[in-house]
């Protein structure tokens, strides 16, 4: 995280932090000298806290994966018919 601002600097250029968030750039804050709140763009947010995801969003692999996995997931064995007495 490249951008690091003290609370009192945060507060005197708020706009330009928020337009470094909206960018996709993490702003962090310090209060005495420690880390106390990032801030980020609305995007990021609901990913990393899964707000706007539906459950089928949420189960989703990231990337689609590829026919053969699919398939290996999927795939039924295959096993003779048994004999069932009546």
């Amino acid at each position: 995280m490249k951008a690091i601002w003290q609370l009192q600097e945060a507060k005197a250029r708020f706009s330009e932090v928020v337009e470094r968030a909206l960018k996709g750039e993490p702003q962090l804050v310090l209060r005495r000298g420690k880390k106390a709140v990032v801030v980020l763009d609305w995007e990021t947010y609901a990913r990393l806290t899964g707000e706007e995801a539906s459950v089928l969003e949420a189960l989703r692999p990231p990337k689609t994966l590829p026919n053969e996995e699919v398939e290996a997931l999927f795939q039924r064995q295959k096993t003779g018919f048994r004999e069932v007495d009546f």
